[in-house]
């Protein structure tokens, strides 16, 4: 396939930039699946400190519970003061950001629903820093700060949330610390997120007002449960592995898009499945010391994050998450029981793992702000039936466009496998027929790095 006559013809974003019949480039096997990082990305990692994410989840695990039932107002003990606290510390980070980096408290008050037995209020700590040439182009990054014991009513017994999630908070906080000295292209959102084990309400809240406010929201991960990669029950640790949830069909499909979905094939090239493709390119490299063991599904078997808040509502999103869980260390009441040591305790915690996993969403979410934005638009021109296929899409806006690649794979495949620069153009016609392959876009920006693909839709 990669020998045949592939282009046939090539329309400009400005029409006297290119002809209509341009020589065809040849194709080119799909490049190397891992991209190394630059240099400024290697900078960020060396920075990352592990003992700077254990003094976050120290701290977070000693105000005793953080339940969302707990006391808002007690300055030692419940989930007020560690919103304070995570609210004072991300200030510390902004002063460094020379304006870049804002901190708010996103407070609403959740009505009486089977976990929250009266009207409470639900703060979220967001830290936003915003691009420096596409601002309007967001990432949101994200762990929880509320934790539970064995009752998900219990608000007074200890509950120290050590790993669930005290980890991911303190990978958020330390990313924001700092990415607070940098220039992101596009912004991004660092936020501790209340409410999740009572119903995920405080991410709803959060992709709610993101939703009303038509935010251009291109990915976002939700870091629940990332402390360690010993699950401590026996079996072997795997230190070196991270797991990311991503789902293949979106979950805010409407029955229109899934009948189009059942015609053309599209159920593993869902946006957020092309973040699970662009995190192992960008993420597995010997900086981060990390394997991303991408699972194919929205979220572990019957269960959730934060991230589902924003797949509700059509965003690309995504959940990292430890290799194998140990369930005597979530949701239980410290204690001991023939023998074994029960609750949610530092102890298991695994800092330079936590560490590790915080380069790798650093990676990830740094490739994705310095690169163009994802291809929009992005169509198979249906008008007639031909065995080759005509690929349209809307022009990037970013200064720092170079163009665009042409991707495809086999329908068995599970990642792309050829790949076809083909200039900074909207349209192109290539001799493969759509029958056979499955296709995406991706923007590259003047630097070489690559947007994740985007699959296009019959137009």
């Amino acid at each position: 396939m990669a020998r045949r006559r592939t282009f046939l013809s090539v329309t400009a974003a400005a029409a006297a930039a290119a002809p209509l019949a341009a020589p065809a480039p040849a194709a080119q096997a799909a490049g190397p699946r891992k991209r190394p990082p630059g240099a400024d990305l290697r900078a960020i990692l060396r920075e990352i400190d592990a003992d700077r994410i254990e003094a976050t989840v120290r701290r977070l695990a000693a105000f005793g519970t953080r339940h969302t039932l707990s006391s808002q107002t007690d300055p030692v003990r419940g989930i007020g003061a560690a919103r304070d606290w995570i609210n004072r510390e991300l200030q510390s980070y902004a002063q460094a950001s020379e304006g870049r980096l804002t901190v708010e408290l996103q407070s609403f008050v959740q009505p009486v629903s089977p976990r929250i037995p009266v009207p409470t209020t639900i703060t979220n700590v967001i830290a936003t820093l915003r691009g420096s040439v596409t601002p309007e182009r967001i990432y949101v990054v994200t762990g929880h700060y509320d934790s539970r014991a064995s009752d998900v009513l219990d608000a007074t017994s200890d509950a120290p949330g050590a790993d669930d999630d005290a980890s991911g908070v303190a990978v958020i906080m330390e990313l924001a610390r700092v990415l607070a000295t940098r220039k992101p292209a596009a912004t991004i959102v660092f936020a501790a997120v209340a409410g999740e084990e009572q119903g995920l309400y405080g991410s709803d809240h959060m992709a709610q007002r993101f939703k009303d406010a038509n935010a251009d929201i291109q990915a976002m991960f939700s870091n629940d449960i990332v402390g360690t990669g010993n699950p401590g029950d026996g079996t072997r640790p795997d230190p070196r592995t991270v797991r990311l949830f991503v789902e293949g069909v979106p979950t805010s499909e409407t029955a229109a898009q899934a009948n189009v979905r059942r015609s053309t094939g599209g159920e593993n090239d869902g946006p957020s499945r092309q973040l699970g493709r662009f995190a192992e390119e960008v993420a597995e490299n010997p900086q981060t010391g990390m394997n991303v063991r991408v699972i194919w599904r929205r979220d572990r078997y019957l269960r959730g994050s934060d991230h589902i808040s924003f797949l509700l509502r059509g965003y690309p999103a995504a959940r990292f998450t430890e290799p194998r869980e140990n369930f005597a260390h979530e949701h239980q009441d410290v204690r001991v029981e023939n023998g074994v040591q029960y609750g949610d305790l530092v102890e298991f915690c695994d800092f330079g793992y936590i560490a590790r996993v915080a380069r790798v969403n650093a990676a990830t979410l740094w490739s994705l702000a310095q690169a163009p934005g994802t291809p929009k638009g992005v169509v198979i021109d249906t008008t007639q039936l031909t065995n080759e296929t005509t690929l349209r899409w809307q022009a990037g806006t970013e200064p720092d466009l170079a163009g665009y690649e042409v991707v495809w794979r086999e329908t068995t495949a599970p990642d792309w496998e050829h790949v076809i620069p083909v200039g900074n153009v909207v349209t192109v016609t290539v001799d493969i027929s759509k029958d056979n392959v499955l296709f995406g876009v991706r923007a590259v920006g003047r630097t070489g790095l690559r947007s994740p693909a985007a699959a296009p839709l019959p137009g």
